[in-house]
């Protein structure tokens, strides 16, 4: 039996007729969230993927840009602290981590912390985390296909020497019109995920190894050129950088919740899914922390720019020949495609939970009968991702992805101790240990990052949740399927 208001008893109204404030804290009980799984409009999601693939999912949406790109914007503002920061970064996933692996255990199903947000604390904040959901992956989504552009760029003019122009590889604001590589690599992701969830995450499996190979590579080259007097100042800028460094660098993090969007696409959810997360965010935070030591060993912390601190760049420095160099960006090429890839694929799957519920027009939970992907989803979101990809510079689209992370994992260990108290004997394959204690601790790590970022941050994040609000109370509120 439900209790604590999982489910109206036989003398309260149901969920579905509340008004007014109550409406907006109806609550969507874990078992009809279950029972619902898969089911969109006019077919279903197919259950096809294994551990081994949702890990590689959630490591392909990881493990890429954050170091590929963002360490050169990271490095200025923290010094040889970064490897410090990465770590309070990293520490930072793991507290939320713990928590969304527990829900997802619990809870498998396609809406990640949305959907958790909805079974325990009600249709608003649901609302809120889901629209935080949209600015995590679908930003994240068009940032790291502007860092995709940048190593196209050096893997042509390594090897044919030639580049795209700055008119058509940038932005407005960074000395371009349109950034067309990004919205390149955007549309070929789009073309794989239209071809089904299993032949995707088969081909990011692919690109998961490369990237992973290619960073091993230039720990092993980088090594070569590790001199211990770049460590010598050890935090040049204070406690005060290596927090707005390791705000940054959460971007880096965002991604290792892309496994709890499979919850209905998994061959045993309850089990693999928990596995996966964790197990992910092992690999990615030591292959961060190990990379970001051997480049600061490599290139006094000084001589990190945007434009000059890629790792193709300082491996070339270290050889002095080209070829390691080239052959970096080829793997980049391929490890950040493996990114765009599977967030993508997340922000999809978040938007289907959303319109299943009534939240966003039926489009986004129609699947195709054959592939069993929800294939306008795609396409729109695609198209989206791809636009803004091409017309916002980087920087100001990671801290603007960070806020909204940081606040959606916030919700994430609410949401654990909210479930733990109202529903205490649901079976749960993982369980985070110390009760609320480490939840808590995730919580306030959440916040400490998100007050860490720049004002301007807030600004962008508050436009951003306003424009969520009046969407909520202006569409989604009367058409969601609990509405009378």
């Amino acid at each position: 039996m439900l209790d604590h208001g999982d489910a109206p008893s036989a003398t309260e109204p149901p969920a579905r007729r509340a008004t007014g404030a109550a409406a907006l804290m109806r609550r969507k009980p874990v078992e009809t969230l279950v029972a619902e799984g898969g089911q969109g409009e006019g077919g279903s999601l197919r259950r096809s993927l294994s551990m081994w693939q949702l890990t590689m999912i959630s490591i392909g949406a990881t493990l890429g840009t954050g170091i590929f790109v963002v360490l050169g914007e990271a490095v200025p503002k923290a010094g040889p602290a970064v490897t410090v920061s990465f770590v309070i970064a990293g520490l930072t996933a793991l507290f939320s981590a713990l928590s969304y692996a527990e829900l997802a255990g619990s809870i498998p199903v396609a809406g990640s912390s949305y959907s958790y947000a909805y079974a325990t604390m009600g249709e608003l904040i649901a609302w809120v985390c889901g629209w935080c959901l949209v600015l995590e992956y679908g930003v994240s989504v068009a940032a790291v296909a502007v860092g995709w552009g940048e190593y196209l760029n050096e893997l042509l003019d390594g090897t044919i020497g030639v580049t795209i122009p700055d008119a058509l590889s940038a932005p407005p604001g960074d000395g371009g019109y349109f950034n067309l590589p990004a919205l390149i690599v955007v549309i070929l992701a789009m073309v794989f995920l239209l071809g089904g969830a299993r032949e995707s995450a088969r081909a990011n499996t692919v690109m998961v190894i490369v990237k992973i190979a290619s960073l091993l590579l230039f720990c092993t080259v980088g090594f070569i050129g590790f001199k211990s007097g770049n460590y010598a100042d050890f935090m040049p800028l204070g406690t005060a950088g290596v927090s707005g460094a390791a705000a940054t660098l959460f971007f880096s993090y965002i991604g290792f919740d892309a496994a709890s969007t499979a919850g209905e696409e998994a061959k045993n959810p309850q089990r693999d899914l928990p596995r996966a997360i964790m197990l992910s965010l092992v690999i990615v935070t030591v292959l961060y922390v190990l990379v970001a030591a051997v480049a600061v060993g490599a290139r006094p912390w000084r001589q990190f720019t945007d434009t000059e601190a890629s790792l193709a760049a300082i491996m070339k420095d270290v050889t002095g020949q080209s070829f390691w160099g080239t052959l970096l960006a080829a793997c980049a090429v391929i490890a950040i495609a493996s990114v765009v890839l599977t967030v993508l694929y997340g922000q999809t799957r978040v938007l289907f939970a959303m319109s299943r519920d009534g939240l966003v027009p039926k489009v986004f939970s129609k699947v195709h009968p054959r592939t069993g992907t929800p294939r306008v989803n795609t396409v729109i979101v695609s198209l989206f991702c791809g636009v803004l990809a091409a017309a916002i510079p980087l920087g100001q689209l990671a801290d603007a992805t960070s806020i909204g992370t940081l606040f959606a994992f916030a919700l994430v260990n609410v949401a654990v101790v909210v479930l733990r108290y109202k529903r205490p004997d649901m079976p749960r394959t993982f369980k985070v240990a110390f009760g609320p204690v480490l939840p808590v601790i995730g919580f306030l790590f959440c916040g400490y990052m998100m007050f860490s970022l720049e004002a301007v941050t807030w600004i962008v994040f508050g436009i951003w949740l306003a424009v969520g609000l009046v969407i909520y109370f202006g569409y989604s509120r009367t058409r969601s399927k609990l509405h009378a």
